[in-house]
């Protein structure tokens, strides 16, 4: 007797996530691969480009009146970039798949794309692709010697993360100044969660807006370097969910090469910090990022810094990886 055929399967529909339909995180589930939506999100980052330049800022004639949509008409964006209107459209509806780099490069121009923009450009180009495919990644495991570099680092605060802005290993000056990011028992810390999930982070970020702002653009852009990545997508997801602050940021698109800078603190026990900041990607470990902090000479952060010392040392706190090297 004949088996009954199997019904066949129906295709897993994309996951809306918080929010409306339209400021949704939307993320393609396939069979095994959880990523996100390509076409989406070329379609909102070149929308969002678009939507920041007025004629004004390019080379545009300008004629007055009200005009119906903010920044740039696709048309506009098309005479800059020297294509067709109907190519552009197409092109902001998500069909960056097989687009040269001449074309590419136009887009870049056209749009005023900082080196971030263009870095993450190029990268949804990747995406598109018919032949992307999820890549082996290489261990983001610390090793010894990483843990050492850190702990030889006595006078400033440092930590090693990853693209999804999970701190693997600190030093205990690092684990001293984000001692509010760490659960009495927890020897992990997210700096995403921590800044959208846990109310303290307001406390530790005088201003928060920024530090939310980083936060979300350092995300958007691992994501385009890395958009098969099944825990970054759901740690995503997850902030999407339990965060409007995060979803209102994520639907901006911004992106960010966070190399250098200053950030403030304020830590409970030393009061306010103004401390400069290195990010350094480490080449021996693909994806792994260092980040360490100082205070200029002669500030009274400098004076901060080493009273943070004094106090992480009466503190007992552990690094993230010690007990794992």
């Amino acid at each position: 007797m004949a088996q009954a055929k199997r019904a066949p399967r129906p295709a897993r529909e994309p996951l809306l996530i918080g929010g409306t339909d339209r400021d949704s995180l939307r993320i393609e589930c396939g069979r095994s691969v959880v990523c996100m939506d390509n076409r989406k999100e070329i379609r909102e980052f070149l929308g969002t480009r678009r939507a920041k330049l007025t004629p004004e800022q390019t080379s545009l004639p300008t004629f007055g009146g009200t005009r119906r949509v903010p920044g740039l008409r696709r048309q506009e964006v098309a005479q800059l970039a020297g294509v067709s209107v109907e190519y552009y459209t197409k092109l902001e509806r998500g069909s960056l798949a097989g687009v040269s780099e001449g074309v590419l490069e136009s887009l870049a121009r056209a749009l005023q794309l900082n080196e971030a923009e263009r870095d993450h450009l190029y990268n949804l180009a990747r995406a598109a692709s018919p032949s992307a495919r999820p890549r082996r990644k290489p261990s983001q495991a610390v090793t010894p010697s990483m843990q050492r570099i850190l702990d030889s680092m006595v006078g400033v605060p440092a930590f090693i993360r990853n693209g999804r802005l999970d701190i693997l290993a600190i030093n205990d000056l690092g684990r001293a100044l984000y001692s509010e990011a760490y659960g009495p028992k927890t020897e992990t810390a997210n700096l995403a969660r921590f800044a959208f999930l846990n109310p303290r982070s307001h406390v530790l970020y005088p201003d928060w807006e920024k530090a939310a702002d980083t936060s979300v653009a350092i995300l958007h852009t691992e994501a385009g370097r890395d958009p098969f990545n099944k825990s970054l997508t759901e740690l995503i997801g997850e902030l999407s969910t339990r965060s409007e602050d995060f979803r209102t940021r994520w639907a901006q698109h911004d992106v960010r090469l966070h190399r250098g800078g200053y950030k403030d603190f304020h830590h409970p026990a030393v009061g306010d910090l103004h401390l400069a900041f290195d990010a350094l990607e480490l080449p021996n470990a693909p994806g792994l990022t260092l980040t360490a902090y100082s205070a200029d000479p002669g500030t009274p952060s400098e004076d901060g810094l080493r009273l943070l010392a004094s106090w992480a040392a009466t503190e007992p706190m552990t690094t993230t990886s010690k007990e794992n090297a």
